[in-house]
């Protein structure tokens, strides 16, 4: 699984880094007692996977493999556990 690079690409990146401060800003405000910021961490950690999502639609995604790649894959791998 490690071959396919799965999740290595800026769209992937930028909605990780994007949910990752929501949820430290909801994190903090829920120790400080602070039901608006806390709920506001939430709706950051909710944008960063539409960011994540429109980047991947804008093209800065993982391209997706075609069947004979995958097919040679399948194969390559068969042959390994052989």
């Amino acid at each position: 699984m490690a071959g396919s690079a799965h999740g290595h690409n800026p769209a992937a990146w930028t909605g990780v880094i994007i949910a990752f401060i929501g949820f430290c800003v909801s994190g903090a405000f829920m120790v400080l007692a602070n039901p608006l910021g806390f709920w506001a961490g939430l709706v950051v950690i909710a944008l960063g996977g539409v960011v994540g999502l429109a980047m991947k639609a804008a093209g800065m995604g993982a391209p997706k493999e075609s069947e004979a790649v995958a097919q040679a894959r399948i194969r390559a791998s068969e042959l390994q556990t052989r």
